[in-house]
C-alpha cells in the first residue's frame, strides 16, 4: 500500500495505522459467521490504514475534486449512451484532450488508495464500514435495518462489472482474481505498466458511480 504515496509518508507510520486495523479485527470478529479470520483482517487493516492516510489530507484537492467530476461524468454519460463511454467521449464531455484525461487518470491513480476493497463508512448509526468486494455486518449496528445486504451488494457489484469494457474487466479479474501485479497484466495485455494502472482506476471509477447510482435509484 505505500507504492505511489509521498516520501514523507513512511512505512513505520502505515504499521501502525495497520496495527490499529488488526486490533480492531481481533475485538470484532466473530467466528460464528464462518469468515476466516486472514480475509476479515485485511479489510480492517486495510481500511485502518486508509482512514489514517485520509485524515493526513496528503491527496491534493485538486486531485480529489477531478476524481468525483470523472465519477458523475461517467454516469452521466453512461445513462445517456446506455453504455461505457470511451476515453474520447469522457474527454470532450469534460472539454480536454484524451491526453490530458488520461494523465488525470493517471494522476488518481499515483496519489490515492483507490481499490475495490477500500471501506466505505455505511451511513447508519452503526458507524459500520463495507467494502465494495465483501459486506461484512456490524453485530452491534444499532439500525440492522438499515445496513446494506450482503448477498444485493454483491450481486450488484457483479453485474456493474459485467457490464464494463472488456480491457477493463480483464485488468479487474486478473488483478483482484488472479492476484497479478500491474506490470504483470501490461505483459497480457500487451501495454504499459502506466496504461494497466489507468484501465484500473477508470474501472474503479465506473464501479463507484454504478453502485452509488443504483443505491440512490434503490432509495428513491
Amino acid at each position: 500500500m505505500g507504492s505511489g504515496l509521498p516520501a514523507h509518508v513512511e512505512e513505520s507510520d502505515l504499521i501502525s495505522y495497520g496495527l490499529l486495523g488488526l486490533i480492531s479485527a481481533i475485538e470484532r470478529f466473530d467466528p460464528s459467521r464462518e469468515i476466516k479470520f486472514e480475509t476479515f483482517a485485511i479489510t480492517r487493516i486495510k481500511g485502518s490504514i486508509i482512514d489514517e492516510l485520509r485524515s493526513l489530507d496528503w491527496v491534493p484537492r485538486s486531485v480529489r475534486a477531478k476524481a468525483r467530476e470523472i465519477e458523475r461524468m461517467n454516469a452521466k454519460l453512461e445513462h445517456e449512451l446506455h453504455r461505457a463511454p470511451t476515453d474520447k467521449e469522457m474527454a470532450a464531455a469534460l472539454e480536454m484532450t484524451v491526453e490530458d484525461f488520461q494523465a488525470s487518470l493517471t494522476r488518481i491513480s499515483n496519489s490515492s488508495v483507490i481499490a475495490l476493497d477500500e471501506l466505505w463508512t455505511l451511513s447508519d448509526a452503526s458507524g459500520d464500514q463495507v467494502s465494495l468486494l465483501d459486506t461484512i455486518q456490524d453485530p452491534q449496528a444499532t439500525d440492522p435495518a438499515q445496513a446494506m445486504d450482503q448477498t444485493e451488494t454483491k450481486d450488484r457489484l457483479a453485474d456493474a462489472i459485467a457490464r464494463l469494457p472488456e480491457r477493463e474487466k480483464l485488468v479487474i479479474a486478473l488483478y483482484y482474481y488472479e492476484n497479478l501485479t500491474l506490470r504483470e497484466i501490461g505483459e497480457v495485455l500487451g501495454v504499459t505498466e502506466s496504461r494497466v494502472s489507468q484501465l484500473h482506476t477508470k474501472a474503479v471509477l465506473r464501479l463507484k458511480s454504478r453502485l452509488q447510482t443504483d443505491i440512490l435509484e434503490g432509495a428513491g
